[in-house]
């Protein structure tokens, strides 16, 4: 049976930028598993842009040599800013080939505990043994339904990662749910496809960041209010650029402000797609108490007791971290990590109290801030999981 030092699972922008990272370690013995780029391709509809700015969506390597410039210079043209899906897409794809050439796109189907760390399994029947292994999947397990569409037809309510194309629900009634940024690019998209569309956002409006990156652009001032991490408000955004800085807050004051950083909100760009669009309607201050499939329609009663009805409801709910749906996980490794609301909480180096099980992206998000939500996170965490390996080996 072979043995790794360290198995990396999952080969979205962390997967992939903890690799890169990892290349620097002299000897060090590591592989990456999992298609390439596989969420944003399969999960996100074409069409779709990425909201976040133009530096905030560089995938970290460590000299800074595959940047998003260093892609338009090899395909020899200008990407648009807000960058699209497709154009993203191909750009982690680029950064695969330059970074880890050999990636194995085997899936892994079972990390369980050994004497010497892990035994790893693949989905084709192999195994292995690894010392440390990097979760990466990603939030893909994560998409959150809601309590009151939990037992709905998948037929009629679906989350909206569940989409990569909507051009089949042309002259369909749809509901979106959610009023973030996936809920109204995605009913721009449902409109734009030829669908019916009503909003339900449970707000009573929508907080859209039309000045954002307005101010940011403002040279000396921009910066000083602005990382280029492009996560949070004004002057809070420089905080939670620092990870090691804002998990020193006590938790009263963490929470509060992480949530302040990811509450919904649409992009100034998507404005104009949303609002005042014949055919696409927005109702506020409402929230839904019961779903009911009613003759190849779905019905729902709200809760000032006013029903609607659709041909489907589309979640742009979000996602909710709960390690305890990786589906590859022992049972006996589950119960080694301490988690806090489904968050496996992490000590420097991204390590679980599961030795030698680390976690990068989303879920090390209640540990070091709300940072690990995107991709500008991936340069703090792959600077920070390399120096902490190399300490280990060193010692």
């Amino acid at each position: 049976m072979s043995t790794l030092e360290v198995a990396i699972i999952g080969a979205g922008p962390y997967g992939l930028s903890a690799a890169a990272h990892l290349r620097k370690i002299s000897g060090l013995d590591f592989q990456v598993f999992g298609e390439p780029m596989e969420f944003w391709q399969r999960q996100m509809p074409r069409g779709m842009f990425l909201r976040s700015g133009w530096d905030a969506t560089h995938i970290s390597d460590p000299d800074g040599a595959f940047k998003l410039e260093a892609y338009e210079s090899t395909v020899s043209r200008k990407i648009s800013k807000p960058v699209p899906i497709e154009d993203f897409v191909a750009y982690g794809r680029w950064f695969q080939q330059q970074t880890v050439p050999h990636l194995d796109q085997r899936r892994v189907s079972l990390v369980e505990r050994n004497s010497q760390g892990f035994h790893v399994h693949l989905s084709t029947g192999e195994h292995f043994k690894a010392s440390r292994v990097v979760v990466a999947t990603g939030i893909a397990k994560f998409a959150w339904t809601p309590p009151s569409f939990q037992n709905a037809p998948q037929e009629l309510v679906s989350h909206a990662s569940a989409h990569s194309d909507f051009s089949g629900f042309r002259g369909k009634e749809v509901i979106v749910v959610g009023g973030g940024q996936s809920a109204l690019e995605s009913a721009a998209l449902l409109r734009e496809a030829g669908a019916s569309v009503r909003m339900l956002v449970r707000e009573p409006g929508v907080h859209w960041l039309a000045w954002r990156h307005r101010i940011a652009s403002l040279g000396f001032l921009g910066r000083l209010l602005y990382a280029p991490s492009d996560v949070g408000p004004a002057g809070l955004s420089q905080l939670v650029a620092r990870p090691n800085a804002f998990r020193l807050l006590p938790r009263f004051l963490q929470t509060p402000l992480a949530k302040r950083c990811i509450r919904p909100a649409g992009a100034g760009w998507l404005k104009r797609r949303v609002e005042h669009v014949e055919g696409l309607q927005l109702s506020f201050g409402r929230s839904v108490s019961s779903v009911q499939p009613a003759g190849g329609r779905v019905s729902l009663r709200l809760d000032d007791g006013s029903e609607l009805s659709a041909d489907h409801v589309l979640l742009g709910t979000g996602y909710r971290v709960d390690i305890s749906q990786c589906p590859f996980l022992s049972d006996g490794l589950r119960a080694e990590i301490q988690q806090v609301n489904g968050y496996p909480v992490l000590q420097p180096g991204f390590e679980s109290a599961a030795s030698g099980l680390h976690f990068v992206g989303a879920p090390a998000a209640w540990s070091f801030g709300p940072l690990m939500r995107f991709v500008s996170g991936t340069h703090f965490v792959s600077r920070s999981l390399a120096q902490y390996l190399q300490r280990k080996r060193d010692h």
